[in-house]
């Protein structure tokens, strides 16, 4: 498995791991599939402080399809918050379970310094206990709980922000 930066190619991978994670009701608050075209200004908004990378199976170029990707993106619009990224992965159904997640977010941890971020932020819903462990192995600790502040098929969940200091 190699890690590489997202291209534009990439995006109907990214938005079909994304959209696989929609119906489980565990991974995203969409309540519905997105599309690529929807998506497109999202990934074009992205510069060098702020990166989508894609896990691929295999060692050669353009393997096929990315088996997750993560993304960092800005936690606050706000300019003080400017060291601080909110951190998104998706894995491909096929490849849960097989350390895709934990080779992507071990991405973001080790770069992170270097591109000028001294926190990692993750959104995470209460019940997704693969995620919240995932995070928690890499040091990440439960910063907020905000109970019921999402509602999904009339079922109300609670989302857990976890936090990683990178620098002093």
């Amino acid at each position: 498995m190699r890690v590489r930066e997202a291209t534009l190619d990439d995006l109907p991978g990214i938005v079909g791991i994304y959209n696989s994670t929609v119906p489980g009701r565990v991974a995203t608050a969409d309540t519905e599939p997105v599309s690529v075209e929807t998506r497109r200004g999202w990934f074009l908004d992205r510069d060098a402080r702020r990166p989508v990378w894609v896990a691929e199976p295999g060692t050669e170029a353009a393997c096929g399809a990315p088996a997750g990707w993560i993304a960092l993106g800005d936690f606050h619009p706000r300019p003080a918050y400017h060291a601080t990224a909110e951190v998104a992965v998706y894995i491909a159904e096929e490849w849960r379970g097989a350390g895709v997640g934990r080779l992507l977010v071990g991405e973001a941890v080790r770069h992170g310094r270097g591109l000028g971020i001294r926190t990692l932020i993750a959104g995470i819903f209460a019940h997704n206990e693969a995620s919240l462990g995932l995070f928690q192995s890499f040091g990440f600790s439960r910063w907020a709980h905000m109970p019921r502040v999402a509602e999904m098929d009339g079922v109300e969940r609670d989302l857990v922000y976890l936090g990683l200091r990178l620098a002093g």
